[in-house]
């Protein structure tokens, strides 16, 4: 019985330990919410035996990681409409993000917003400088957007690790 109950917990903070990674990784791609991800993986931690986690901390990480999750469809629209780009330039950021991690070019998920930008906003307008100051406005949102996700997706890390290596039960 306790050695199934070790399994058990063991493969619940492995679970945890998946999300935690997926979470640093959501902080790039789209398809995924990085901190909200990151706090599954709390939350799963949550219910492993042994690992102190008070609902105050849960909480409190979950508020966090929603704030996130609505900043980061506000900082680039507010990127955006700051340097004057449309609608388009920010679709076009996203395109050119899942373009740029699929493509063999170096730095394509850094290259791929700013050209998918600059393409958005040169189809909404034909001034090409306003379109590129556009697109570097769209550009500069998605980053820190995106740089915010991931100091958030990787302090949520720590904090696993800390509360992990606080656990009752010697792992190996």
């Amino acid at each position: 019985m306790n050695r199934l109950f070790f399994y058990m917990e063991l493969f619940l903070v492995l679970i945890a330990l998946l999300l935690m990674i997926l979470g640093i990784l959501g902080s790039f791609l789209p398809v995924l919410p990085g901190p909200l991800t990151s706090w599954a993986g709390f939350l799963v931690l949550y219910f492993t035996k042994g690992v102190e986690l008070s609902l105050t901390f849960l909480i409190t990480t979950l508020i966090i990681a929603i704030v996130i999750y609505v900043l980061d469809y506000m900082i680039p629209a507010f990127g955006t409409k700051r340097f004057g780009g449309s609608k388009a330039g920010m679709i076009g950021t996203t395109l050119g993000l899942i373009i740029g991690l699929f493509s063999p070019i170096p730095f394509g998920i850094i290259i791929g917003p700013f050209i998918g930008a600059l393409i958005g906003e040169m189809m909404h307008r034909n001034d090409f400088n306003k379109a590129l100051k556009a697109a570097f406005g769209s550009f500069l949102g998605f980053i820190a957007s995106t740089f915010l996700k991931f100091i958030v997706a990787v302090i949520y890390l720590g904090f696993f690790i800390v509360k992990l290596s606080e656990h009752n039960t010697s792992w190996f």
